[in-house]
């Protein structure tokens, strides 16, 4: 039986069925390409954490110091003679990059943070009218995101408090359900200027309809982008195809881009050279052909390049590359397909071992809803719980109120992770 279908009708609460899914997994050998932590007591931990920050690929050494040793031996010929030039190396990203985010090559560039990359396509793609003045988001976005769309709206003249349209999930929901979420689409398009999601829910968890939202705003009046923080190496996605008008992302979570990575941003490729979508500009944006003419007009490249404002800091695209070889030689379609089994698993094992009374799974069921995180709700003293899971050399991330993270990322956790975590969660509720 291939391992594809060996979880097709049913998983088993014991150890041997983890090994024996492990023993068939075509992807248990990318777990070596990576460093994962020893805890206090000398033994690998348990990482349940890559949905905040991704583990060192062991490569990525390599690829950074090949960049420090061009540094040193070639100092400013580097920007060309390097072994990897410096002024091209971004677009060495491109290709691995379409792949995760599901955008032509023109689309795609690896620049900036996530939230500077998010007012830049802001102050492009959010331009109010008395109108139609409003952005739509989630009522508990990551908080980032929520600073930032305040602020624009507040740049632009308006309140917050009248131009920010919060979606929420109803009473006694652990989501944002799908239909409530296209109805106020619907409902309020006409006074929408901007669709602001995340592509996954920092919280709950939730995978939105992206391709479904992007239609119905579309149709409404609205443009609409996503914050891909925890989408990107996480679930599949094709933006182009589905018509986003743009989307954003950090690359230090599934990406293993390395702590305060590089970001990405993604620009539908209908907006590249119309001239009339307001742009702050920077030298990076600019014609390659005339760039170092110095000349004061700004001529900008006709693909998402004309949103860069500087070049770009090599050795965080070196490490970065790193990591998004890896993702292309493994392939997104099969990472997806084992975090699917993976997350199932976890999901199983928790509701087979550990009362609802003490631990709720607030993630959608619906794995075309969830990613590879599962979003604990901890009914009594949830913030020591996550200590002990830490004390227990389990790796995992906590958020307020009350809620455990745990993500099983399939480049490097395994099923015999997912059955020792769940064993020790049982011991310590």
């Amino acid at each position: 039986m291939s391992f594809e279908n060996s979880l097709a009708n049913s998983f088993e609460n014991s150890s041997g069925f983890a090994k024996k899914c492990d023993k068939m997994d075509t992807l248990k050998s990318y777990r070596d390409k990576f460093y994962i932590p020893f805890g206090e007591n000398k033994e690998e931990v348990l990482y349940f954490c890559g949905n905040s920050l991704g583990l060192q690929p062991k490569t990525a050494r390599e690829y950074v110091e090949q960049e420090m040793k061009d540094w040193q031996m070639l100092g400013i010929d580097g920007v060309e003679k390097a072994k990897n030039p410096w002024i091209p190396y971004h677009e060495f990203l491109a290709k691995q990059t379409t792949e995760i985010v599901g955008a032509k090559e023109t689309e795609v560039v690896n620049m900036n943070s996530l939230s500077v990359n998010l007012h830049l396509m802001m102050a492009s793609f959010y331009t109010p009218t008395k109108e139609r003045n409003k952005i739509l988001i989630e009522k508990n976005a990551f908080p980032s995101d929520q600073y930032a769309v305040r602020s624009q709206i507040r740049f632009h003249g308006y309140d917050p408090k009248e131009s920010l349209i919060e979606v929420a999930p109803k009473e006694g929901d652990n989501y944002i359900k799908r239909n409530d979420l296209l109805d106020i689409i619907d409902e309020r398009g006409n006074e929408i200027a901007l669709i602001m999601l995340a592509g996954v829910n920092y919280y709950s968890g939730q995978v939105f309809d992206m391709k479904t939202v992007a239609e119905l705003g579309h149709k409404r009046g609205c443009r609409v982008g996503f914050d891909l923080a925890h989408a990107a190496g996480n679930v599949l996605m094709n933006m182009h195809d589905w018509n986003a008008d743009f989307a954003v992302w950090c690359n230090y979570k599934y990406l293993n881009g390395g702590p305060g990575a590089i970001g990405g941003a993604y620009v539908h490729e209908r907006f590249h050279t119309d001239r009339k979508i307001p742009k702050l500009e920077g030298w990076w944006g600019n014609n390659k052909k005339v760039r170092f003419l110095m000349k004061p007009e700004f001529e900008p490249i006709n693909t998402v390049e004309s949103w860069q404002l500087s070049n770009p800091p090599i050795f965080q695209l070196a490490s970065l590359k790193a990591s998004l070889d890896i993702f292309h030689e493994a392939g997104i379609k099969n990472l997806r397909t084992k975090s699917e089994k993976l997350t199932g698993f976890l999901d199983f094992l928790i509701k087979e071992n550990i009362s609802s009374d003490k631990i709720k799974v607030i993630t959608p069921e619906d794995p075309i809803q969830r990613g590879c995180q599962l979003s604990l709700s901890i009914k009594n003293n949830g913030r020591k719980l996550y200590e002990d899971l830490n004390k227990n050399n389990v790796i995992c991330d906590w958020r307020e109120p009350d809620v455990v993270r745990l993500a099983p990322v399939p480049l490097y956790n395994s099923f015999e992770d997912v059955f020792n975590v769940v064993e020790i969660l049982k011991k310590l509720v």
